[in-house]
């Protein structure tokens, strides 16, 4: 479906500015659950914290803890 839409130039380059920003505040997320997955399997790799992470998954509404051999791995609820 094709259409047009009238905004203002102000307008516009509010919208792009927001996407440039949602863009580098995701990708900093992901970089953030990717430290918290290398610090987690190192964490596994000391002690037993299976049932841990299972009450946190449990209890968790926005991520998931999963663990790939001795790689702990975060996802969150909305990419599931």
């Amino acid at each position: 479906m094709n259409g047009s839409v009238t905004i203002s130039l102000e307008d516009y380059h509010s919208f792009i500015d927001s996407s440039i920003q949602n863009k580098k505040g995701r990708e900093k997320l992901m970089k953030t659950a990717k430290e918290l997955g290398v610090f987690l399997s190192y964490l596994a790799s000391r002690e037993d914290i299976k049932k841990h992470v299972q009450a946190f998954n449990m209890q968790s509404t926005t991520s998931k803890i999963e663990f790939e051999g001795n790689k702990a791995v975060i996802s969150l609820r909305s990419d599931i």
